[in-house]
């Protein structure tokens, strides 16, 4: 499951938001007769950061920035110093996204050369150096042939170099037992280091980082652990040969390498709003080098996962992008000088006829992708609510054995799945000793031979493999991506369906769909251009993408001219999954998991208004509020100790409830805490005052505390009788936490992010206590 820990702390209440500028404008005029510390005059620690699992208050977060970048530009005017510091903070975006690229590319070349190499050891080893991987080995040999070009004397498998052969019955035993042995070592490592040294560095992470983005708060998930234990277990879990891809995690490595680079730049670390610019550019940056696809990165990260994404974040992504494409290209780990993964030629280009079988794929994707979707989360439930969630290790382990065991025999499960997609989306010429080129004759007409027949079965046998086994594998305590296993299987079935209309093409010259276009002696259909278009669909179908999905796929392969091709099976693969359900895998894993994620693609069909969803509702208490004087340090605190809100509406007085303003929980508790030790007399018998000027007191009173500038002045208000949908869009739109609700000037409630997301789930017949985090 993705929620690599049962995060089952349950936050709510009143969130909490405060407008910085207005509320720093309102702390400095106050002239009390006192000395009082006023916390945005003498600026406390703490005031103005979050809790986790929490959300950032987006509106607060802008606005200290555009203050910070006003204050550097007036200052700019006056020096030289100044003037360079200016250019500096500029700049420092631009830098950040260079060391970012850099650091993601370095770190996905490194992962793809280990992985390929870890993979390859599960068969054999070389004997000129154990550090090379079965392609490189060969490479200086003169020994090899076109037929058998991966044999050469200086590799050797497992049963040669323990029985000193590699024919017969034993030595074919020796070889699956190691091929058992080295899967469930390296998945118990992986599984091991995730459980001892970072939990968070399991599953794909793309569900968090886009809640990340939404402006969710959850400390350690992109942290330096998370980073070195999820390259490690990334390597390992790929290597250990489980139905899982390496792409989604590098979106998630990448934004950890973002994040922990954010804190060289003050501009970032101290600003949680610019980091998630940041980090939106890294999840673009994670594509780039999981595909060698910079274009379809950036258009991955817009499409898919980001929630606010200014033109300003747009270019940034794009070159961050572009550094880290060519920092992976410089290291080269393919071997092929190419930066993309699976580089296609296809000689014969395809004929409208052909959009029929292109859109069968498409519809195939899209049931595909619902019923994964389905089953996955059935499974993950049950994981969650049965034992089977207390023995990760165990579970790991079962489904890594069942996998090596079944997976052994037949060499396309044998081999790695970006492997075989590369067979898959081959091109057969003269020199292809693959099965799947096993034509009685290859050049023109291509009538299908013994050997194709056999790698046509056994094709069918691992699509129906791949399709159960990484329905359970997904999710899993381990680092797991989910592209590579959805387009293994999309090209297996375009793959049979490609071969399926060659032969039919080739048996029947005179149909009158083949005349004129595909004549005797002519090679017009290319099975290879079916398994791409299958790929793209069956990805389109379990993630929903649509336009990065085409560009990746274009990027990926080199396939410039087949790009209609890929439209039509990718939209037709939507349009079949949405008929079965909206949610792609990962918002419905963010479902699954209890995060506080309005989904902006989903509308908001109800007829209710705010008086129906906002709290307390009439059986409920009374709305806790602070009042602008009057209330002792002692009463403050009693009333914060009291309950669980994040924050507070300040009214006039209890009578009038006339809003005032609002104070954020933690806010508050910090500001009393300081006072406490800073400022003299400050005992629970001092008044608490969130006015402009301290009211007159007795002499023998107690200073008062002025907590003004804590507060937020401008909270954003809707009346009783607002519609619903128009509520949830100002929701969106400006990342809100929560917003008060007035009649007439007077408080009646308030809505929080949380009150949203129960109420849509319970118009969706869903469980509203699934929303676990405020």
């Amino acid at each position: 499951m993705f929620a690599c820990i049962n995060l089952s702390l349950n936050f709510s209440g009143n969130g909490g938001y405060e407008e910085y500028s207005s509320s720093r404008a309102a702390g400095m005029n106050g002239n009390g007769p006192t000395k009082l510390v006023d916390p945005l005059e003498d600026p406390v620690p703490g005031v103005g950061t979050y809790e986790d699992f929490n959300t950032i208050d987006w509106v607060r977060e802008k606005s200290k920035d555009r203050d910070r970048h006003r204050e550097i530009t007036n200052k700019s005017r006056q020096s030289t110093v100044a003037l360079l510091h200016s250019v500096s903070d500029a700049f420092s975006g631009w830098l950040l996204m260079l060391l970012v690229g850099l650091m993601s590319g370095a770190l996905a070349g490194g992962i793809d050369i280990a992985a390929h190499w870890l993979t390859d050891m599960k068969g054999g080893v070389c004997l000129i150096g154990f550090w090379f991987n079965h392609e490189h080995c060969c490479w200086t040999s003169n020994e090899t042939t076109f037929q058998e070009r991966d044999r050469c004397p200086q590799w050797q498998s497992w049963a040669e170099l323990i029985t000193g052969t590699s024919e017969g019955a034993f030595a074919y035993i020796v070889n699956y037992l190691m091929y058992i042995f080295w899967a469930l070592l390296f998945s118990f490592l992986a599984v091991t280091l995730v459980r001892a040294f970072a939990p968070y560095a399991c599953g794909s992470g793309i569900p968090e980082i886009k809640t990340i983005l939404s402006g969710f708060i959850i400390r350690g998930y992109l942290g330096k652990w998370t980073l070195i234990i999820k390259t490690i277990t990334l390597v390992l879990a790929v290597s250990s040969g489980l139905s899982l891809g390496k792409e989604g995690p590098l979106v998630h490595v990448a934004c950890c390498c973002a994040n922990i680079l954010c804190h060289l730049f003050t501009k970032y670390r101290k600003n949680e709003a610019k980091r998630r610019e940041v980090l939106s550019a890294a999840a673009a940056v994670g594509v780039s080098v999981a595909f060698g696809a910079p274009i379809g990165g950036v258009l991955f990260s817009l499409e898919e996962v980001s929630y606010y994404f200014p033109l300003k974040t747009l270019w940034r992504s794009f070159f961050a992008a572009l550094v880290a494409a060519f920092t992976l290209r410089s290291i080269n780990p393919f071997g092929n000088s190419r930066l993309v993964l699976f580089y296609v030629e296809f000689h014969a280009p395809w004929h409208l006829v052909e959009l029929a079988p292109f859109i069968l794929l498409g519809i195939f994707g899209g049931l595909w992708g619902a019923l994964f979707i389905r089953a996955n989360i059935a499974w993950c439930r049950r994981r969650k609510s049965t034992r089977l969630g207390h023995y990760p290790v165990i579970e790991v382990l079962v489904v890594a054995a069942l996998t090596a065991v079944l997976a052994f025999p037949n060499s396309y499960t044998r081999m790695s799945g970006a492997e075989l997609i590369s067979e898959l989306f081959n091109d057969c010429s003269l020199l292809d000793s693959s099965q799947l080129c096993g034509y009685k004759q290859v050049c023109s007409d291509r009538p299908a031979g013994k050997g194709l027949y056999t790698a046509l079965w056994q094709l069918a046998l691992a699509l129906v493999f791949k399709m159960l086994i990484t329905v359970i594998t997904f999710g899993m305590k381990v680092p797991s991506g989910l592209f590579i296993p959805s387009m293994a299987i999309g090209a297996i079935a375009g793959r049979l369906l490609g071969v399926g209309m060659e032969q039919l093409a080739y048996y029947n010259h005179d149909w009158f769909i083949f005349k004129g276009w595909c004549s005797p002696g002519a090679d017009c259909i290319t099975p290879g251009l079916y398994a791409m278009v299958g790929a793209a669909a069956c990805l389109g179908g379990v993630t929903r993408m649509t336009v990065s999905l085409v560009v990746i796929m274009f990027e990926l392969t080199g396939g410039l001219e087949y790009i209609v091709p890929l439209m039509a099976a990718t939209m037709t693969s939507k349009w079949v999954a949405d008929a079965f359900g909206r949610e792609g895998i990962y918002e419905a894993h963010i479902r699954l998991n209890g995060y506080p994620f309005l989904e902006p693609k989903e509308e908001f069909e109800h007829s209710s208004l705010t008086v129906d969803v906002m709290r307390p509702r009439r059986s409920d208490p009374a709305l806790a509020v602070l009042t602008q004087e009057g209330m002792t340090v002692g009463e403050v605190e009693a009333l914060v100790e009291s309950t669980h809100y994040s924050g507070f509406p300040v009214v006039v007085s209890k009578e009038s409830q006339r809003l005032v303003g609002f104070a954020l929980r933690r806010d508050l508790l910090i500001s009393i805490d300081n006072a406490r030790k800073r400022q003299e007399g400050i005992v629970s018998a001092s008044q608490v005052v969130f006015t402009e000027h301290a009211p007159s007191q007795a002499p023998d009173a107690p200073p008062p505390l002025r907590l003004r500038g804590i507060m937020d002045l401008s909270p954003f208000t809707v009346t009783d009788h607002t519609p619903m949908d128009i509520t949830v869009d100002i929701f969106r739109k400006l990342g809100l936490r929560q917003c008060l609700v007035t009649h007439n000037g007077r408080l009646l409630g308030i809505i929080t992010k949380k009150d949203i997301l129960k109420h849509m789930a319970q118009i969706a017949n869903r469980d509203p206590d699934s929303i676990l985090f405020n």
